[in-house]
């Protein structure tokens, strides 16, 4: 449990979910301090699956109201191991209907939380930030999907209507795993789609943004960005005020997942 000076209190509990036969676990974090049901956020890790920036990511959000589960991705034993991870992010990254499945088992733990009331959105970061943009691209009905300094590339691409949750995407301008002509491409996918998009460019901003711990020159193309995390965090807090606030009362699906409905 942390308390901080705001008065929020923040509890993690580890919770056990499976997609098929793999064993996951993820973990809810909430403030304890707010009564009442609230909106829900899947928080999908970066490349190096459930880390402390993950967790703290999660604690964030969470002492904004919401109810945030951080998933897993990879299973039990992954994160540390670099060749492991290295094959999970390859086996993901080329299989998008399993990263999908993947991402939509998370949402299932998720919407088993009481706290929650039925309004759900994910976020995430780097890999998981295109997990976020993937499980929009594949119609999933939430509330919105928002990815930071994620990767917007992918063999699956959205379908005219298909894209149903309104996005959000912060990208780093000078993001070299991630450059511009990836940008230009989402733009002219999610315009042909007719998707609800915005899209906010850093500038001087690398790879990685809102890693704190990052160490400097440690990884080519990766830096921490104070302005561009504190910026990208207050666009991310509106966007999520906004989306939920459009939402009326939610229909929850048994044993599966939320679908909600646009205010008319």
């Amino acid at each position: 449990m942390i308390s901080d000076h705001s008065g929020t209190t923040i509890t993690a509990a580890d919770w056990p979910y499976s997609d098929l036969d793999t064993p996951l676990t993820g973990v809810l974090y909430r403030d304890e301090s707010l009564p009442g049901a609230r909106p829900g956020l899947l928080l999908v890790h970066g490349g190096a699956g459930l880390d402390e920036h993950a967790r703290e990511q999660a604690r964030r959000y969470a002492a904004l109201g919401y109810a945030v589960f951080a998933c897993d991705m990879f299973g039990a034993g992954v994160t540390g191991d670099r060749d492991r991870i290295v094959d999970c992010l390859r086996t993901l990254r080329d299989n998008p209907p399993l990263m999908v499945r993947r991402a939509r088992a998370g949402l299932a733990a998720l919407s088993r939380c009481s706290d929650i009331d039925g309004r759900v959105a994910a976020i995430g970061f780097c890999f998981g930030g295109m997990v976020a943009l993937a499980l929009a691209r594949f119609g999933e009905p939430m509330a919105g999907a928002v990815s930071i300094h994620g990767s917007l590339g992918t063999g699956e691409r959205g379908r005219p209507g298909a894209v149903r949750a309104r996005l959000l995407v912060c990208h780093g301008a000078l993001d070299p795993h991630v450059p511009l002509s990836d940008v230009t491409a989402f733009a002219e996918e999610m315009n042909g789609a007719g998707a609800d998009w915005q899209l906010i460019m850093f500038g001087g901003a690398l790879h990685g943004f809102t890693h704190s711990g990052a160490a400097p020159g440690a990884v080519p193309g990766v830096a921490y960005d104070p302005a561009a995390d504190r910026r990208s965090f207050a666009a991310t807090r509106a966007f999520l005020a906004d989306i939920f606030a459009d939402l009326r009362a939610p229909l929850l699906i048994p044993g599966r997942g939320i679908r909600t409905e646009r205010r008319p």
